[in-house]
């Protein structure tokens, strides 16, 4: 018989170079097809020839990121269920057709992905017994309880008024429950990270497909609200702790070999914060950020301990190290709790949303960044607001402060403050940044509007001004978000937790730059540099943002308003795709659906399977 005979060793080699040849011409010569035309033109018009700004290639890697994810879309029943054993190593949960049934009633898309946030926080109770999960949920003093269909509390919380509001939608498609919920702005848990370690690794050997045939598909019933079923045992007592200084509570969520468990602890607030710093090695490139998730996330970022304030000093603390079942708004990167949307997005408060003005076309936006707010993020003292991340973004945004900042001596400390600066940012690092104006205060003045709208100051009841921050920063009055969505750059910056402001901002026509330590339920349906401009937590990287949109810089005179425009109005249409009030019903239907399954004595056997038999 004879055998084909094989190619030369020269031909096993040059054939790969050509086409290699070939698809490298075709991904970057003049007619590329998967590259963004609009993405090219802009960039080559901007002012810098052939030479590319970091900023375009994070661009293009979010359109390819925010393109693979939409790939995953599934629309039948089936594929959805296919996709969740895939990706979760367990049926889905009881009642998975109905929330599916519900999602495409809701014309929601269902990528599998977004709910990843779901299993992160429910992933460590499947360590714990079931019998612990209920009983921890039904003493907790503010909670929610649904029975036979019907959810009820008896507690009058405006938060929790919302919350129930929002369960009640979707009430009938509910099992027997009891939700504990957090009616404060700062999250409850942190359990040590060697206990989670621990307990991720047990939920893991739980995670299988149980046979079909023995699959339960039913919710047991639990006992009238506030009865306990009598082998659920005697109650646990849970330490609550109040350490004012958070960063001590918080740093145990991180590994024991990360930089936050092995830096110093920073105790002395009243000096020029360290800013510059390894830290942001790990998140951004080439000055901007790149690892969007990571840069919320302070494990690596042990310098952050001096430079936000719910991690010098929140307003309140009332946290445990054991792991609850506790529902809330927000959280940081190391907290235990679970994520439902936050009451202002679900109420649609004017104050946070102020939908009137949301559509003004872009051209006729003044080509500014606008930020009103007060001096929050914890409780701002004499000793110690200069570790505050709003105080730090409004000084480094004033004419005054940037120009005898720049003026002193490095390091500012001591120079700056005696000359009237309230030496709480550094300048930016023009090595990292070569473009900026060459004179920023006045640059800074003609393209920023930024002013806090009150001091909260910590003594006498936060008077509206106060002696250790009225010398630097003055008040004025706030501005409706109407007013604001008439700007082209809407900056995004934490309080006290996440900012209520930023669905609004994404929902505008306008370019929300976001910049913060706290997740929250939507967090895996955004792309960064897709949807919105992401922003170091120190903010060294504005000025180059704000330089790369609104131009003013070297060779960059007239800024890049149609990347800004596009990105904007991505964020806008994506919104109103995933981010919608009845986004947050299917995702809170899919949540506790899987919350009642993990406090379920039979969970382990239980699931969807209706597509297999």
């Amino acid at each position: 018989m004879a055998f084909p005979r094989r190619p030369s060793a020269v031909l096993r080699y040059v054939i790969p170079a050509l086409l290699l040849a070939l698809t490298f011409y075709i991904l970057t010569g003049p007619t590329n097809i998967f590259q963004p035309d609009r993405l090219l033109s802009t960039a080559r018009g901007s002012g810098h020839g052939a030479t590319s700004h970091p900023i375009d290639g994070l661009i293009l890697a979010a359109e390819k990121e925010f393109t693979d994810k939409l790939a995953k879309a599934t629309e039948t029943l089936p594929d959805a269920a296919a996709a969740y054993r895939k990706r979760r190593g367990r049926h889905p949960p009881p009642g998975f057709d109905k929330w599916h049934a519900f999602a495409k009633e809701k014309n929601a898309v269902i990528v599998e992905d977004f709910w990843d946030q779901i299993y992160h926080d429910l992933e460590p109770f499947w360590a714990l017994r079931p019998a612990q999960i209920r009983r921890d949920a039904r003493e907790f003093e503010m909670r929610i309880e649904v029975r036979d269909g019907k959810a009820s509390s008896g507690s009058d919380w405006f938060w929790t008024k919302i919350w129930l509001d929002m369960i009640r939608t979707i009430e009938h498609l509910l099992p027997d429950m009891d939700l504990a919920l957090n009616a404060m702005d700062e999250p409850r848990v942190v359990v040590p990270w060697e206990e989670i370690d621990g307990y991720v690794r047990k939920a893991a050997e739980t995670r299988r497909m149980a046979g079909v045939k023995s699959v339960v598909s039913e919710f047991e019933k639990l006992p009238p609200p506030g009865q306990a079923p009598p082998e659920e045992g005697e109650a646990v007592e849970h330490t609550w702790e109040r350490e004012k200084h958070y960063w001590l509570i918080a740093r145990r969520g991180c590994a024991p070999t990360s930089a936050a468990r092995q830096a110093p602890v920073v105790a002395d607030f009243d000096q020029t914060p360290a800013i510059a710093g390894p830290s942001t090695l790990a998140h951004m490139q080439n000055g901007y950020v790149a690892n969007y998730t990571l840069s919320t996330t302070f494990c690596h970022q042990p310098d952050l301990q001096a430079l936000e304030g719910c991690l010098v000093e929140p307003l309140s603390v009332s946290a445990t190290a054991s792991l609850l079942p506790i529902f809330g708004g927000s959280k940081l990167a190391v907290n235990n709790d679970i994520l439902l949307p936050a009451p202002m997005y679900w109420n649609e408060e004017e104050r946070f949303m102020g939908a009137e003005g949301a559509d003004i076309p872009w051209d006729t936006k003044e080509p500014t960044a606008i930020w009103r707010g007060v001096a929050t993020g914890g409780l701002n003292r004499a000793t110690n607001w200069r570790a505050f991340q709003r105080h730090r973004f409004v000084a480094m945004n004033n004419a005054t402060q940037l120009t005898l900042a720049s003026s002193s001596s490095s390091p500012a400390g001591k120079a700056a403050a005696a000359a009237g600066a309230a030496a709480n940012f550094a300048p930016p690092d023009t090595k990292l940044y070569p473009t900026l104006p060459p004179n920023l205060p006045n640059w800074i003045t003609s393209t920023t509007n930024i002013a806090f709208t009150d001091l909260m100051c910590a003594h006498k009841g936060f008077e509206p001004s106060c002696n250790y921050t009225a010398p630097y920063f003055a008040p004025t009055e706030g501005l409706p978000m109407a007013k604001q969505f008439g700007h082209k750059i809407l900056p995004d910056i934490d309080g006290n937790s996440f900012s209520g402001r930023y669905l609004g901002f994404l929902r505008s026509t306008s370019l929300p730059v976001k910049a913060t330590l706290w997740r929250e339920w939507h967090d895996a349906r955004l792309v960064a540099w897709k949807h919105f401009v992401p922003m170091d937590n120190r903010f060294g990287d504005w000025y180059g943002v704000l330089e790369y949109f609104l131009g003013g810089g070297k060779g960059n005179e007239k800024g890049r308003d149609e990347v800004a425009e596009r990105i904007a109005m991505a964020g806008r249409e994506w919104a109103g795709k995933v981010l919608r009030k009845e986004d947050m019903q299917v995702y809170v239907l899919r949540l506790l659906l899987e919350y009642a399954r993990v406090g379920d004595r039979r969970r382990e056997v239980m699931g969807w399977v209706g597509d297999l038999r």
